[in-house]
Parts: C-alpha cells; structure tokens; sequence
C-alpha cells in the first residue's frame, strides 16, 4: 500500500489543551492538500473549521471527551451542537465507570442515543482499551454492534496507553459485520499504519503520520 492510499485512512488528529486556531487552521490545510479522511479537532473549533474548508475535508470532533463520565443528556447536547456547527463525523467516548459496573444497558442505550442524534452522519465509540479488560472489550464490541453505531475505536490518547495490533485483532474477531474498526493513540510509523490496516482498521487516529511524510519532528498524538 502507498502512503497516499494510507493517507485516505487517516483521521489527521489535533485535540490538545492549548491548540488555537492558527494550529488548526495548518492541520486542516494539510489534510487537504494530502487528502486524508477527515480533521479530528476540539468542538470549539468544527464551527470555524468548516467555514475555512467547506466541503473540502470532512470534520470529526469528539464528545465526552477524553474521559467520557459526562451525562448522555450532555453527550447528545454536545453531538447536536457539533452537527449544527458542521461536523460529518462523532468519536464519542463511553462511560467506562458503568462498563466497570456492568451497566450494559446504559451504555448500549447512550450509544443508540448519539447515534439516533448523528443519523446518517457518522458515530465512533471509543472504549478506552487501556483500561479494559480482554473480557470487557469483548463485550464492547457487543454493545457497539448492537447499538448501531458505524465504528469501535480504541483510544483517546489521553490515558495510559494506545491503540495495539492485539486489540485491532481482539475487535476484528467480535464485532458485527456493520461495525468498523478505528486505531488511535500513539500510531508513530508507517509501518504501523500499514500493519494495523492490514488487521482491518478502516480509520487511524494520528497526528503523526503527516509530519512523517512531511520529514518534520512527529511527536504528539
């Protein structure tokens, strides 16, 4: 696979505390001009984002994000905010407290919640993998394929660890088959780019992978 086929899989990520608009506005500039799947940015800034590129580049912001124990009414509050603001695309993060304590309706419900508010826009649920276990991320990807939503993905990148091949490999025995599989955190080579797309990861959370092709520093996310 070339690096411009493996660009087309990459949502090119900036969620950082301190970002501000003119970090942004680079990282929207090169997911155009490199063609990647999307912009994954902080909700504050889906509204601006889209305004710059129009319909240039899909925009992705995340929900709940990085620690996912907000409520669901505010999970939806905040999904329907970042639709109206532009957003294609939801990387909603689960309450790993209730996963934790077993409230498997709980969560199949907030998902179903989110998903109905997204439509036919996209949702990505992701788990935390990092503070899982084998047996509870299997049952994640029940509960994913079960509540409709179109993605299970890994990693906020801001816990202890990222995405693994092993996890990738755990999802792809698991999941339904309208399920797909999103790797994030901690993705710094192009050989993993390649190895986790070979496992069956249709998206890769980075923002790495360009300043590698760009031959700058890839540190970050």
């Amino acid at each position: 696979m070339n690096v411009s086929e493996m660009l087309t899989h990459v949502d090119h990520t900036l969620l950082l505390q301190d970002a501000t608009w003119e970090e942004i506005k680079q990282i929207c500039d090169d997911a155009m001009e490199y063609k990647t799947a999307s912009v994954c940015i902080p909700p504050s800034y889906v509204k601006e984002a889209k305004e710059y590129m129009g319909d240039r580049m899909e925009v992705c912001t995340v929900i709940g994000f990085p620690n996912g124990y907000n409520t669901t009414a505010v999970k939806e509050f905040e999904t329907k905010d970042a639709l109206a603001n532009g957003a294609s695309e939801i990387d909603m993060v689960i309450n790993i407290g209730w996963l934790k304590d077993k409230k498997y309706g709980l969560i199949e419900e907030e998902i179903r919640c989110l998903k109905k508010a997204c439509g036919d826009k996209i949702l990505k649920v992701i788990i935390e993998t990092c503070l899982l276990t084998e047996e509870e991320k299997v049952k994640m990807c029940e509960i994913v394929t079960e509540a409709g939503a179109d993605y299970i993905k890994t990693s906020t990148g801001f816990s202890k660890a990222g995405a693994t091949f092993e996890d990738i490999a755990l999802f792809a025995e698991h999941i339904g088959p309208g399920v797909k599989m999103k790797a994030a955190g901690g993705i710094s080579s192009l050989e993993d780019v390649e190895r986790f797309l070979s496992l069956g990861s249709d998206r890769l959370g980075t923002s790495r992978i360009i300043k590698l092709v760009k031959n700058e520093e890839a540190s970050g996310y």
